[in-house]
Formats: C-alpha cells, sequence, structure tokens
C-alpha cells in the first residue's frame, strides 16, 4: 500500500480495520462493515462515501465554453452557472476516452470531474487539443470528496448547515455552502442511483467533514460504505462504469447514452461525424440486460450465447443485493437478445440459461 495514492481519509481507514484494495493505483477501501449491509444502507437511510481519488480539472477562459463543445459531446450552450451536466469526451472514431460531470461555475468557468484512473489522460487530451484564450489546470489536489447518498442524505446533511439543501435541483450545485462552519461545494449529484449530494471540500477539511456527518446521521443508521457498495448500487442503477461499459473501443451510442450525445450542435466536436453515423446507420453491439435463471452470477467477461452463438460478453455482473436475482449487463451483437429472449452465459465450461430483462434493474421511486 506504500505506493499507492491516498486520500485524506487514508488514517482513519486504518484506525477502524477497512478493508482497503489498490483501485486502480489508489488505496481504497472496499467494505468497511460488509458489502451488502452498506448497499442496503443507501438504500433504506443513506451511506457515505470516499471519493476523493476523483480528478478535478478547471477549464477558464474567454472561450472556455466554446473550447469544451469542440471536445465534449453533450450541449454546454444549454447549461446554466451553477448547474452540471453529464457528457463525453470521445475520440475521432467515436470511442470513449472518458465520461465525467461538467460543472459551470461562471460563464468563463467550467470545472470538469473526471474518473480517477483517467485524470492524467484527460489532461494530456485536452492540452493537445488547446485552442484560443483558453486555460487548463489540473487541480485535482485541491479537492477532497464525499459522497453522501441515500433518502436520508437531506434530513441529515442539513442539521449541520443554515442553507437550505432542498433548494439545490437534481444536477444542480451551491459553491458556497457552510457545514458545521467550513466552506464547501455542494451538488445533488451522484453515483448510486438514489437521492443525494456530493461534498467538495478543501482536503484538510475532509476528515472533520466525514466524522461530523456520520455522528449526525448516527441515529438513522447512517453508515460509512466502500467502492464494493459503490459498485452494486451503481450497477443496478445501470449507470456506467469506465472500463467496462465504456472504452476507447466502446462508444456512448453503444452503451445507450444517446441522450448526452449531441451530434445536431452547430460545432463539430471530436467524433461527431463518427457517433452521428452510428445514430443514423444503426451499431453493431447494444448493451442489454440479463438475468440467469438457472444458478450461477454472470461476471465481466463472461461470454454470452443465443442459440449457439456467440453475441457478446459480460460486462457488470453481481447478485443484486436489492432485487437478489443474478444480472448482468452484456454488450452484444444489435440483431440479437430482444427484451424477453433466452441467451446462455458461459461460466466454468457450463452453459447458464438467462433472458434480457429491461434496464435500468433499479429505478428508486420518488
Amino acid at each position: 500500500m506504500e505506493d499507492l495514492k491516498k486520500t485524506p481519509l487514508y488514517g482513519l481507514y486504518q484506525e477502524i480495520g477497512a478493508k482497503v484494495i489498490d483501485f486502480g493505483g489508489w488505496a481504497l477501501p472496499v467494505q468497511f462493515s460488509s458489502i451488502k449491509e452498506e448497499h442496503h444502507a443507501v438504500r433504506s437511510c443513506a451511506g457515505l462515501f470516499d471519493v476523493s481519488h476523483m480528478g478535478e480539472i478547471v477549464v477558464k477562459g474567454r472561450e472556455a465554453e466554446n473550447f469544451l463543445q469542440r471536445m465534449l459531446t453533450n450541449d454546454l450552450t444549454k447549461l446554466k452557472v451553477n448547474k452540471a451536466q453529464y457528457t463525453l469526451l470521445c475520440n475521432e472514431n467515436g470511442g470513449t476516452i472518458d465520461d465525467l460531470l461538467v460543472y459551470k461555475l461562471s460563464d468563463e468557468v467550467f470545472l470538469l470531474v473526471v474518473n480517477a484512473a483517467n485524470t492524467a489522460k484527460d489532461f494530456e487530451w485536452l492540452t493537445a487539443h488547446l485552442e484560443g484564450e483558453v486555460e487548463i489546470i489540473d487541480v485535482s489536489n485541491e479537492y477532497a470528496l464525499l459522497a453522501f447518498q441515500g433518502p436520508m442524505a437531506e434530513n441529515v446533511l442539513q442539521r449541520l448547515s443554515n442553507t437550505n439543501l432542498s433548494e439545490i435541483p437534481f444536477m444542480g450545485f451551491n459553491p458556497n455552502v457552510e457545514i458545521v462552519g467550513k466552506t464547501v461545494l455542494i451538488s445533488r449529484t451522484g453515483y448510486t442511483g438514489e437521492d443525494g449530494f456530493e461534498i467538495y471540500c478543501d482536503p484538510i477539511d475532509a476528515r472533520f467533514l466525514w466524522e461530523k456527518i456520520l455522528e449526525s446521521g448516527k441515529e438513522e443508521g447512517i453508515v460509512p460504505c466502500g467502492l464494493g457498495a459503490r459498485d452494486t448500487l451503481r450497477f443496478e442503477a445501470c449507470l456506467p462504469l469506465y472500463g467496462q461499459e465504456l472504452s476507447q473501443t466502446i462508444s456512448p451510442i453503444e452503451a445507450g447514452l444517446k441522450f448526452a450525445v449531441k451530434v445536431n450542435k452547430e460545432i463539430d466536436f471530436i467524433g461527431k461525424s463518427a457517433l452521428k453515423n452510428q445514430i443514423e446507420q444503426g451499431v453493431e453491439r447494444k448493451l442489454v440486460g440479463i438475468e440467469l435463471i438457472e444458478r450461477g452470477i454472470p461476471r465481466t467477461g463472461y461470454k454470452v450465447f443465443q442459440e449457439d452463438v456467440e453475441i457478446g460478453v459480460v460486462t457488470t455482473g453481481t447478485q443484486s443485493p436489492t432485487l437478489k436475482k443474478n444480472i448482468g449487463l452484456a454488450l452484444v451483437k444489435s440483431n440479437r437478445a430482444d427484451i424477453g429472449d433466452e441467451v446462455t452465459v458461459e461460466i466454468r465450461n457450463k452453459y447458464v440459461l438467462g433472458k434480457v430483462i429491461p434496464t435500468p434493474f433499479y429505478k428508486r421511486q420518488k
């Protein structure tokens, strides 16, 4: 663990005995108690995650918006100050360099929140295409990031702030919120399928805020959560994981993310031609949900068959803690595997029967 990058909460992990693993070069907790316990806590009340490994890149200047319009798939002209937008960086072939959130801090300042393992790659890609009066700064070391997710998150966090958190809309943020005397940026975003917040703070304040939030929610059963629950939660909600549902060889159209690809915007962003062609002509692969009828769990990398023909591969799969079913996401041939169709998954040289089911697997009730 000595060679791995560490968040400001690493010392706390050691003190309380969290199970820490190497996650993309970072020493991060996979669990504090158990993955299932933490998962159910987020679905029923709330859980607190340390996601300080995420990367933050500031893009600013008089021509910052135009520059990002050329780099990103979504349409920044639709984005208002104090709102966030899901978008993607793509290569010329339409493959995904990264998926990210862009925060509009002002008309000339944008904060990109990128996947940790892709931070350096994204920064280099943006810098290599830099044009106009634009400055790009990697500010990842200036932020710690806590994600507080679940139906009780607002009530618990509100006790610690004089700001009316209910006024922060979904995909909105407030850059100047005081939480127990510490100034933070709070956004109503997350990666679990639940309501909740992401709290961007000074790294020196991270442990203090972590402990105060857990203390505030102790009676409700709020718990600290690790990467394991984060993955099962995002998977049930069918939120993509870079490296599995998305990659430089998997386009956002193949991954079912057409809503974040605006090929009708005027600027020719990188990958626009390829993505437009995919939308108009169709893609050879699509992402589908599968449920195993027979005993077995569809794990990442397992081959998927239909009528003895190999049609694709599982990108993510597990036993769903919420649904208590063995389910997976699979990238398969587009002319195969419609909803209701039978498929088989090869598990340790056995062919296990399953069926194609609608996604997302889980959707919270408002």
